[in-house]
């Protein structure tokens, strides 16, 4: 079968400039549309998986699995743990137990001094305040401190994420180091600033754990998180996570519950598997309707060259030939504005701040994203090209020479 050289399909292309502009346009707002929905799922998902560590261990309160903000255990169980449970990481001497307190509070920004909190600050958002002690900086490795210092008990003092800004929906200005916080009916200190590149930990704001059960009005403590040195069976040193559940059987007093911290997280992405599905129906409705309106615009270029379509059939050129040709002018439009879209996406989408309810979190654009916006760019060719170019080129050739 003689094919049209693909000259042919490029030339096309500039007959009706217009047209090309509806097409590429199209299939760039398309595209761009599936790119931040692929890189808002791939965002969220690497954010909650990517917290926590392989050999981290969060004891909760019995029944308060799923929420560690719902979980209640007495402020001596670190102590105990420290002392009764073998196998837990130290340094110098020091175990990697982690006593914490999570609570979402109503923050805002504070006005231009700490004795008139709330004035002209931005309206309070809900956001993760976690009580830490200087422990929490051995169990969580991937937390940096990146400008300041860490807060003192008693100052009234606030560590706040990189991510926080987002939560908050304030500029980053506001939440330099001398700014101040309002929560807890208390106007804290900005000391410092840390991050934790891919988790969702960097939306939160830290603060010493006793600031926050004095604030809150609270004598329990949320959790405890704990590293197990791996187990060695040479040595017989080291703790599996049986241990820490072994622990937690013998204590009933202390009604606690045990799970590996990357499972707790891993829990609420499936948690938040609904909210991945709604994106990618939106996507879906609006690409849907770009390909219909794709449709038109290619129905409107070929119906008018019905005559030359014909003219080559009488030349030799089989329909097959035809089609292909026609599909070649399709996808080279739509992969055009797919391959723009894919820049535009990694210049000014990748990495771009989005709030939820368990904080903030960047989009992802990367490899998997990407491929995926250029085969949906090509797809919209071959599919906004078939059923134009078969309904022009039905007509017999005597018919189709007769076409105004």
């Amino acid at each position: 079968m003689r094919m049209l050289p693909f000259q042919y399909a490029v030339r096309n292309l500039g007959r009706s400039p217009t047209r090309l502009v509806l097409a590429i346009s199209g299939s760039w707002f398309v595209v761009l549309l599936i790119l931040v929905a692929g890189g808002f799922v791939r965002g969220m998902m690497q954010a909650l998986g990517a917290t926590g560590s392989e050999d981290n261990v969060i004891l909760l309160g019995a029944g308060s699995e799923d929420s560690v903000e719902r979980s209640e255990i007495l402020a001596s169980v670190p102590g105990i743990l420290a002392a009764s449970v073998p196998g837990i990481r130290t340094r110098a001497g020091v175990p990697y137990v982690s006593p914490e307190v999570h609570v979402m509070l109503p923050v805002m920004t504070a006005g231009p001094g700490r004795e008139t909190p709330g004035v002209a600050g931005a309206p309070p958002r809900q956001a993760l305040v976690r009580g830490v002690t200087h422990g929490a900086t051995l169990v969580h490795d991937s937390v940096v401190l990146v400008e300041g210092r860490w807060p003192r008990t008693g100052e009234d003092e606030v560590l706040v994420g990189r991510m926080a800004p987002t939560v908050l929906g304030i500029a980053s200005e506001e939440l330099a180091v001398g700014k101040s916080l309002v929560f807890g009916e208390t106007a804290w200190t900005i000391v410092g600033t840390f991050a934790a590149p891919g988790t969702a930990v960097e939306a939160e704001l830290w603060v010493p754990i006793t600031d926050l059960t004095t604030v809150t009005k609270r004598e329990t403590i949320s959790c405890v998180v704990l590293t197990l040195d791996p187990y060695d069976q040479d040595t017989g040193e080291g703790a599996e996570l049986a241990d820490v559940d072994a622990f937690a059987k013998t204590r009933p007093d202390l009604e606690l519950a045990v799970i590996p911290e990357r499972a707790y997280y891993g829990k609420l992405s499936e948690f938040f598997g609904p909210v991945r599905f709604v994106v990618w129906v939106t996507a879906g409705l609006i690409a849907t309707g770009g390909l219909f309106g794709g449709l038109t615009t290619m129905y409107a270029a070929f119906a008018s060259r019905i005559r030359e379509l014909g003219t080559l059939q009488s030349l030799g050129y089989r329909r097959m030939a035809l089609l292909f040709s026609m599909i070649q002018e399709s996808t080279l439009a739509t992969a055009t504005g797919g391959l723009l879209a894919c820049i535009v996406a990694i210049m000014f989408c990748d990495g771009l701040a989005v709030r939820f309810s368990m904080g903030a979190f960047g989009l992802v654009i990367d490899q998997r994203v990407v491929s995926l916006g250029l085969l949906s760019g090509l797809l919209l060719g071959v599919v906004g090209a078939v059923p134009p170019a078969i309904r022009c080129l039905r007509p017999a050739i005597a018919v189709a020479l007769k076409a105004v």
